[in-house]
């Protein structure tokens, strides 16, 4: 009876509330009338064109946009974001950004953004138990180890600078880490080799071939991306793996960190037949710890996975430059994830700004500008979160068609490359070229090579020339290796005059390794991992030094000081080495006769000591056992 009588007076509650405030019913209804009276005073052209107005005096924002009304007249429309919500335990955010290139490839870079306002660093004594979208995997990892900061990519093929320009987020080929521990750290190594163990489970790769005979601890090339200005570089370990081998058993785990998987939103474009039939391919995990606000009241970590593909479809297409999502993924976009707070994808269309180089469909009126590499770029942006984005087929195919070509690029101002020269398996040189094609402005570069134990540096012999003359760097910090414990560690800092060719030569001596430190195909070669070049670049334009949430995530991974300068990291190939190797043909004959010998000597001898000899005598003939059987039936004395 009770429990019927809660149940009458609940039903009550429910009526009166009904009565005395208007219902979900009517208020839908009346903003659905406010947004339609909006769509009616926005209406675009099929076209997409505005009438007598050049580009050149447009007013670009980067959430304004220009629309035609249909009696000619011209009204600028702002979409302004809605007011930012109280801070939440965590945020998510997805894009994917297209770019031409002028070779004909395109280039498709997704960035996921996985923020999360919490501390590891105070609470790591605590045992965080609660993770709604960030990964508990990769949280558990931060506390456990005391991780500061925590960077990994893996990266099949090489980037191709003077032909594809410069990459959103570069990576070298092969497999990349670099981790800056907590101060509080005793023990780094015996963390760091812990930790490399357990992110190979958890990306299924080869890291825990990684070790100190691999592992560097550079002094200036790597500096932390997020909140503090550590500089103690003891604690940071930097190890590169440059044969490893990108496939599907890399891209698997990597797609579980994502909230939604990839069964909503932008990964469900990530088909690995798709990605990895391409000419680039590279996907990295950044964690680091940021502010939230420009005061840096609050702080929060920030989970970025990044990847990056370049498919030929110029080659494919039998030289029609046309792509669509379809073809690049064998897929088509259906609905932004549901966690998703932004979901967007822009193409760029700097160097289509009328519309005469290729034609977007569906076309949009919503464009945004943004200062990327130092250069201002201008993108067309489809709001996945928008209905209108994906149209009554609920289905979402950007199609881009070519109409002319696209000309020549413009040379990157920062470029580098390297070699190896000489002749023999005792000796050689390793030759590092730089290239500043700025044509007016000098700046200094800092470069980290990172040579295995093996290949013995002559640093005596270390040269460096610009335009034929001497160049001598400002800073040059040496670590010899020790044989079988650590590689050699050289960084310097040069400095780069304008419109010139610096070229860094050191002469090497290969040594000669232990038969079981050969790999199972030693006359392939050994493979080197790539120099790094680190600089800050001078920009083009002006850059925005202020803290905002609002800007793309492909322009605001790198945090900006300098309004003139933007910070650059350029990866060189790898080097394949080859060491004196001996004929491992010889042992093999030696066990085969080896085993011959102990299989004939050994075998026969052993039949000696245990076999028994005995004399078998004959049987007697059919004749002679037919007559005994007779005569032992009659019971007469049988035949000898």
């Amino acid at each position: 009876m009770a429990a019927h009588r809660c149940g009458l007076s609940l039903v009550c509650i429910l009526i009166f509330s009904s009565l005395a405030h208007p219902s979900s019913c009517d208020t839908l209804e009346k903003a659905n009338d406010n947004t339609a009276t909006k769509r009616s005073i926005s209406e675009v052209n099929t076209d997409g064109s505005v009438a007598g107005e050049d580009m050149n005096e447009r007013q670009w924002q980067s959430t304004d946009v220009e629309v035609n009304r249909s009696d000619g007249t011209k009204t600028s429309e702002t979409f302004t974001p809605a007011p930012a919500p109280a801070p939440a335990r965590d945020q998510f955010q997805e894009e994917l950004v297209i770019r031409p290139l002028h070779s004909g490839d395109i280039y498709a870079s997704f960035q996921f953004r996985t923020l999360w306002d919490t501390d590891f660093l105070q609470e790591r004594q605590k045992k965080v138990s609660h993770y709604r979208l960030f990964p508990k995997s990769l949280g558990q990892v931060l506390s456990k180890f005391s991780v500061r900061e925590l960077h990994i990519s893996f990266t099949q093929g090489f980037w191709r600078t003077m032909q594809w320009g410069q990459p959103f987020i570069p990576s070298p080929p092969g497999a990349e880490l670099w981790v800056w521990f907590h101060h509080t750290v005793s023990d780094v190594d015996g963390n760091w080799k812990e930790l490399t163990n357990v992110l190979s489970g958890i990306f299924c790769a080869s890291l825990n071939f990684i070790d100190m005979t691999n592992t560097v601890q550079p002094s200036a090339s790597f500096k932390p991306l997020g909140l503090g200005n550590a500089t103690d570089h003891r604690f940071l370990r930097y190890a590169t793996l440059p044969r490893e081998i990108v496939c599907t058993e890399n891209l698997t785990p990597w797609k579980k960190l994502l909230p939604c998987g990839s069964k909503a939103g932008l990964a469900v474009l990530m088909k690995s037949e798709k990605l990895f039939h391409s000419s680039f391919h590279s996907q990295a995990v950044h964690i680091r710890p940021i502010c939230q606000d420009e005061q840096c009241t609050s702080k929060a970590w920030e989970l970025r996975q990044t990847l990056n593909v370049v498919f030929d479809h110029y080659t494919s297409g039998q030289g029609k430059k046309e792509w669509s999502l379809f073809k690049m993924f064998s897929r088509t976009l259906t609905e932004a994830c549901p966690l998703a707070s932004s979901s967007k994808v822009y193409v760029d269309i700097t160097d289509n700004p009328e519309g005469e180089l290729f034609e977007l469909s569906p076309a949009t009126h919503l464009l945004s500008r943004a200062v990327v590499l130092g250069d201002r770029r201008t993108y067309s942006v489809y709001d996945l979160t928008r209905a209108e984005t994906f149209g009554q087929l609920r289905s979402f195919n950007l199609l881009l068609r070519w109409k002319g070509d696209s000309g020549d690029m413009l040379r990157p101002l920062l470029h580098a490359e390297r070699y190896v020269a000489g002749f023999g398996l005792q000796t050689g040189e390793i030759h590092t070229v730089i290239y500043n094609n700025h044509p007016y402005r000098a700046f200094p570069v800092l470069l980290m090579d990172s040579v295995p134990w093996y290949l013995q540096l002559y640093v005596h012999t270390l040269t460096v020339t610009s335009k034929s003359r001497d160049n001598k760097p400002s800073y040059i910090h040496y670590q010899p290796a020790k044989d079988r414990h650590r590689p050699h560690l050289l960084e310097m800092l040069i400095q780069l005059p304008p419109h010139s060719m610096t070229e860094v030569t050191v002469q090497f001596e290969r040594a000669l390794l232990k038969w079981t430190e050969y790999t199972p195909d030693p006359n392939h070669g050994f493979y080197v991992g790539s120099s790094v070049v680190s600089a800050l670049v001078p920009s083009m334009v002006a850059m925005s030094t202020n803290f905002t949430q609002d800007q793309p995530l492909f322009s605001s991974f790198v945090p900006v000081k300098e309004e003139s300068s933007y910070f650059v990291r350029v990866y060189t190939e790898p080097l394949l080495v080859n060491l004196p190797t001996p004929d491992f043909s010889m042992p093999y004959n030696v066990i085969c006769l080896t085993c011959t010998v102990v299989a004939v000597g050994y075998g026969s001898f052993y039949n000696l000591l245990t076999r028994t000899f005995q004399v078998d005598e004959p049987s007697p003939p059919l004749a002679k056992r037919l007559a005994n059987f007779i005569r032992r039936i009659r019971g007469v004395p049988l035949l000898a």
